[in-house]
């Protein structure tokens, strides 16, 4: 079985949940976590996690990502096989 890189872009809803998303988001042990500047100080997070290649896993990342109290949207922008 192999792997999947998966990159995640994530808005939180308000300036005023940066802080309890990204803890929330750090709790899941991503292999990277960046923000990328918005407007008017609000962020989006970018959300780098290597999971492995079987039914499911992404289904249940994306579910645990949009459960974050807190976060508005999330968009999968990248999965690729890692080699």
């Amino acid at each position: 079985m192999g792997e999947v890189i998966l990159v995640f872009r994530i808005l939180p809803d308000g300036i005023e949940s940066i802080p309890k998303v990204r803890l929330a988001l750090e709790k899941l042990k991503p292999e990277r976590l960046e923000e990328e500047p918005i407007a008017f100080g609000l962020i989006a997070f970018k959300f780098t996690k290597i999971i492995p290649d079987a039914g499911g896993y992404m289904e249940k990342l994306e579910n645990q990502l949009e459960s974050i109290k807190g976060v508005n949207a999330v968009e999968n922008t990248i999965a690729s096989r890692a080699l």
